[in-house]
Parts: structure tokens; sequence; C-alpha cells
């Protein structure tokens, strides 16, 4: 697993006093995120994460040597065993894990935490939406397809624009934080210095975690 998953040592005290609320989180769900905060962006940086959720390219991995796409199909196996029970058509399920992957490494990701963020988000529906308005997978709420998408948040229910949209999103609040996931997780809660949303994730991301991931 990539080094973005915490050493579970660092993490332990708060791993122990989040436990029951990471628990419940888990077990019913329920929407839960989807709380991000607009935030004032400097012109730079809104015309860096417009142009890198701006691309239509279908989310087809490319593989420089036979021995990457044999790791990818690897992992593509093991997670469409576990995706089972929530997606079970198996085209579907496919999709969806070559969305991820794709996405996940487009920026600099690591797809097991990925894989916790959306169980946490969104439990795997494509269509789930918060109390707050989030949208899909990732959870996007409707403010970013204007700050930096075309302005049509109805879009926002597209898988791969949904997914793209929430790692693109992700890696902005990691960038934020230096790499702290702790934060940027918090962040994409909007519940920034608060335990139970990150330890949720972290939770989650435990049923995904692959040597290949």
């Amino acid at each position: 697993m990539s080094a973005i998953l915490p050493d579970l040592s660092r993490r332990q005290c708060l791993l122990r006093t989040a436990a029951l609320g990471a628990a419940g989180w888990l077990g019913t769900g329920a929407v839960h995120a989807g709380g991000q905060v607009e935030e004032p962006l400097a012109d730079s940086v809104r015309s860096a994460l417009s142009a890198a959720v701006a691309s239509a390219a279908p989310p087809v991995p490319e593989f420089g040597d036979l021995e990457k796409r044999l790791t990818y199909l690897r992992w593509l196996g093991a997670m469409s065993d576990r995706l089972k029970k929530k997606k079970p058509d198996f085209q579907t399920r496919i999709d969806f894990l070559q969305t991820v992957w794709y996405e996940s490494k487009r920026a600099g990701l690591d797809t097991t935490m990925v894989m916790g963020l959306i169980q946490v988000e969104s439990a795997f529906r494509k269509f789930a939406i918060s109390h707050v308005g989030a949208r899909g997978y990732m959870q996007i709420m409707p403010f970013w397809s204007r700050v930096i998408g075309d302005g049509d948040a109805g879009k926002l229910f597209h898988m791969q624009t949904n997914i793209r949209f929430g790692c693109v999103i992700l890696r902005h609040y990691l960038d934020r934080e230096r790499g702290d996931t702790y934060l940027a997780l918090g962040r994409y809660n909007g519940s920034r210095g608060k335990p139970q949303y990150p330890n949720a994730v972290y939770a989650a991301a435990k049923n995904w975690v692959h040597p290949d991931a």
C-alpha cells in the first residue's frame, strides 16, 4: 500500500477515540460527507484545477510494459470480487473500478484511500445525494462545477466526471495540507481537525488493501 495511508501507530490514539463514530458511519450506508466549504481560490489555482478536470478522455489505463498491465489486472480482479455485493452487474463494476484506478493514479493519489473515501461518502451509490446537496460517488458539492467546471452541476452524476472532480479536489486539499492526509480528509469533509471523518476513511480503506493498489 502507498505511504499515503498513515502508520497505525501514529494515529492510534485518534483511532481509539473515534472508533465508535467511525463504526457507526461505515455501518449505516448513509451519506455523511459533502461538507466541503467554498473558499477563495487564487486565479492560478483555479486555472490549474479547471485544467485538471477539463479533459474528456475516457478512463482507459495505459501501460508501458506487460508487468504494469498485469499488476492492474490483478488489482482489478481482486477488487471486482470484493465489490460484487455493492455492484452486482459485472460490466458496471469493471467500468467503475477502471475509472477509480485511472483517476486516482492521474491525480497522484493512493487508490486504496480513494476507494475508502467513496465507501464512506456514498457507499458506492452513483446517485447518492447528501443533506447539503453533495452529489454522486465522491459527494461533490455543486459549487465546484461553477468554480472549476462548466457550471453544469447535473454532470456530477456522471461517473467519470464525479470521480475526476473528487480526485482533483482531494489532491488540491493534500497539496494545501502539505501531504497530511488527516487534515486533507478533514478539509474534504468540511471538518478539518476533527477525527471522525478521517478515521472512518482510514478504516474503510482497509477493505480495499491490495499489494498492487
